[in-house]
C-alpha cells in the first residue's frame, strides 16, 4: 500500500530519523573541532613536540613519557608556562620523573643507569597520565620509530620494570615472614625502634640491590631462641636483649 508524501513527511517515524541524522551530523562536526582531533594519534618529532611546551597559549600543552605523548591542557596551571611542572612541557623528560633533576642533562628520555624500581616508577608514571589525561601520539626516537612501532628500548624498559614489581613482591613475601620493628622519630627525642615480641635486630635486605642498586637495612624482630641467626647487627650503644633501641 502506499502512503502519501503529505502524510509520510507528517510521520512520527521521519520526525525522529530526521534528529537522529542530525544530532550525529552534529557531534561528527564537533568532533572535527576537538582539539585533539588535530593529533589523531600522530607521530611527533622533537621539534614538534617542542612547540607544545605552554608557551603558545594558543596551542595545546603536551608531555612526553616513555614516547607516549598525553595533552596535559586541563592541568595548564601546572603545566602552562610558570606553572610548578611546566620543565615536562614540551618534551620527554622520563628520568626526571624519578631523578628530580629538572635542569640541563636532567630533563631526558635516557634511563640509563636508573635501577628496576625507579624504571617501575616511571611506567607508574604513564600510566598515571593514560588514565588521567588524553593520550595524543608517539614521539619518534628513543622508544617509538618513524613508523610508530615501540624500539627495544621500551621494550627494554618495561622488561625491567616488570622485573622491578616482581622483586619488590617477593621481597615483601620474604619480609613479611620476620616481622619488622615499630619506629617512631621526634625532632626533640630523635628516633627509637621496638619489638612488641622479641628484640630488634638491623638485617640486610639481599634483593634490595637488584631492586634499587644499593644494599641497605631493615630493623626486624627476633625471638631471643633465633638470635643465634647470622647476619644479624646489634643497634649501637643498644642492649643485647632490650626490646626498644635508640636510632
Amino acid at each position: 500500500m502506499m502512503i502519501p508524501a503529505k502524510r509520510f513527511l507528517l510521520s512520527p517515524f521521519v520526525g525522529v530519523t530526521t534528529t537522529v541524522v542530525l544530532v550525529a551530523l552534529y557531534f561528527r562536526s564537533s568532533s572535527l573541532k576537538s582539539p585533539h582531533h588535530q593529533f589523531n594519534q600522530r607521530l611527533f618529532s622533537a621539534e614538534e613536540l617542542a612547540l607544545y611546551n605552554g608557551t603558545d597559549v594558543t596551542l595545546p600543552i603536551l608531555l612526553g613519557i616513555l614516547g607516549s605523548v598525553f595533552d596535559v591542557t586541563k592541568g595548564k596551571s601546572h603545566y602552562g608556562s610558570g606553572g610548578g611542572y611546566n620543565h615536562f612541557a614540551g618534551r620527554d623528560a622520563s628520568r626526571a620523573f624519578v631523578s628530580g633533576n629538572f635542569t640541563g642533562d636532567g630533563l631526558t628520555d635516557s634511563l640509563h643507569g636508573l635501577s628496576s624500581s625507579e624504571v617501575k616508577s616511571i611506567v607508574d608514571w604513564r600510566g598515571f597520565y593514560s588514565r588521567t589525561y588524553i593520550p595524543v601520539g608517539k614521539l619518534v626516537g628513543r622508544y617509538y620509530d618513524s613508523q610508530g612501532n615501540p624500539t627495544k628500548h621500551l621494550k627494554g624498559a618495561e622488561a625491567k620494570a616488570s622485573r622491578g614489581a616482581q622483586l619488590m613482591e617477593k621481597q615483601k613475601t620474604e619480609e613479611a615472614k620476620q616481622p619488622s620493628c615499630n619506629s617512631r622519630w621526634s625532632q626533640d627525642e630523635g628516633g627509637e625502634v621496638w619489638c612488641d615480641v622479641g628484640v630488634p635486630r638491623l638485617v640486610q635486605r639481599p634483593l634490595e640491590i637488584a631492586i634499587t642498586g644499593s644494599m641497605s637495612k631493615r630493623c626486624a624482630c627476633f625471638e631471643e631462641d633465633h638470635l643465634d641467626q647470622s647476619g644479624l647487627e646489634i643497634y649501637k650503644d643498644c642492649e643485647p636483649l632490650a626490646k626498644t633501641c635508640r636510632v
